[in-house]
């Protein structure tokens, strides 16, 4: 407590140019990461697979990859500085506290004095804030689904379905948003300066609450979940759920192809209730062994305590950054560096601090992916032992290609970006032999991970 106080005293200077430090630190990382793509641009230009993919993915395949890969970064160029442009255009033109002082005014004008105070008006602004944001991103979400994606064959969504999606999406986050922000608040104002260990207990069972309730309300409102039928998948995703003793207690196909080609398995529950999910896409485009092989990976990551140990870090950095938080909470320098002269409310400083926070972001973010891929794998090799390596590979080829998915990367950008190990370097580490035979089944489709990534 007395180091945190300490570092609040420190921090809050008078004049002190935050918001030149902030839009400093933004700039900064949007051009390190053009630096990155332009460095991957280079590798998605190259003519011919990795040795390592020459036996297994044709040509047409390869250069079909490649220029998916070169459009999502054309894309991704010009979205990110379409981003950067509002983000700076935001904090140019004081649309924070412009807009706190319109919701303000909304509040007092229309609402009884009961409704008022920091809690309703945060609520007031944050939502009218998340409806700008939402409104702003539509042009490149639209895109991405309607022209990108549509281009290479992977969009399945209909206008409709875009739209019907986009709806649900909001009223989930008004239903369940406004109960837990007001709450974030409530916490903070009830609890003084020890107000991030109350927060950190409260953000643990939200995480809780969301396991408990996703399966029941949230999914089922996107997608439609149906017991996989009985055969030979089955009886193989079940042996091996007891082989591991993994508490699997349902197993669900979803359809996922109303909306994407792209496919994967996932796992997701409490400790003691397990639930599996497959897409469709995944099943039709695979053989039941290959499935299983992915499964096989997926359940290496709960065997091997990877889920858990994720999870112990992520309560680890919620802390951090609560605790951290509580330094900067009444920082009036920080306020007034943005147009907050005369109130400091709760969620202005939690934004304001999380873009000053940002390079800190972008090292936690490099660690993890770091982590993540030492991880995948750890997974891949327990996949092996047990007896899984030519179907995990098989599985891993073909994914690839129905996927388009990059061929390869420039290390710098992998190390940045990447999750999980390019499939080169899979295919190394599972032993995997080219069979020189070619491309994997040209006719197959296009598929994308979703939730875990294999």
């Amino acid at each position: 407590m007395d180091l945190l106080q300490r570092l609040a005293r420190f921090l809050d200077r008078p004049m002190f140019p935050w918001k030149r430090l902030i839009v400093g630190f933004s700039l900064g990382q949007y051009l390190f990461e053009g630096f990155l793509s332009l460095r991957q641009y280079r590798i998605l230009k190259q003519k011919k697979p990795p040795k390592t993919l020459e036996g297994e993915v044709s040509q047409d395949v390869f250069d079909k990859s490649q220029a998916y890969g070169r459009a999502k970064a054309k894309f991704g160029a010009v979205s990110s500085l379409y981003g950067q442009i509002q983000n700076v255009g935001f904090i140019y033109y004081d649309i924070l506290p412009k807009l706190w002082g319109l919701t303000g005014f909304w509040l007092g004008s229309y609402l009884p004095v009961r409704f008022q105070g920091e809690i309703p008006h945060t609520l007031v602004f944050f939502f009218t804030f998340n409806l700008i944001t939402t409104v702003l991103s539509l042009p490149t979400s639209w895109y991405n689904t309607f022209v990108l994606e549509e281009k290479y064959g992977f969009n399945k969504q209909t206008p409709q379905l875009f739209v019907t999606d986009l709806l649900k999406g909001q009223a989930l986050m008004v239903a369940l948003g406004a109960p837990l922000l007001s709450a974030f608040l409530a916490i903070i104002q009830k609890t003084g300066n020890s107000f991030f260990y109350y927060l950190w207990l409260f953000g643990i069972g939200v995480q809780v609450f969301a396991t408990t309730i996703y399966p029941i309300v949230i999914l089922p409102m996107f997608n439609k979940l149906s017991p996989l039928e009985e055969g030979s998948l089955k009886t193989g995703v079940e042996g091996l759920a007891r082989r591991l003793k993994f508490p699997l207690t349902e197993l669900h196909v979803i359809d996922g192809s109303k909306r994407s080609a792209h496919s994967n398995a996932y796992f997701y529950g409490l400790p003691w209730k397990k639930h599996i999910v497959i897409y469709d896409t995944l099943i039709e485009k695979s053989e039941p062994e290959e499935v299983v092989a992915v499964l096989a990976h997926e359940l290496g990551h709960w065997s091997l305590s990877h889920t858990t140990k994720l999870f112990g870090i992520a309560q680890f950095h919620m802390f951090y950054i609560f605790a951290l938080f509580s330094a900067f909470i009444n920082n009036r320098s920080l306020y007034q560096s943005f147009g907050f002269h005369n109130e400091l409310p709760i969620i202005i400083g939690f934004i304001l601090f999380s873009d000053a926070l940002s390079p800190m972001d972008t090292v936690v973010k490099l660690l993890m992916n770091i982590l993540s891929r030492k991880f995948e794998f750890e997974a891949d090799n327990f996949a092996i032992n047990l007896g899984y390596s030519t179907e995990l590979a098989r599985s891993l080829i073909k994914l690839q290609i129905q996927n388009l998915s990059t061929m390869d990367a420039d290390w710098l950008y992998a190390s940045y970006h990447f999750s999980h190990p390019i499939l080169p370097e899979r295919l190394g580490a599972l032993g995997w032999h080219q069979e020189k035979k070619g491309e994997l089944k040209e006719e197959e489709k296009v598929i994308k991970a979703a939730d875990r990534e294999l």
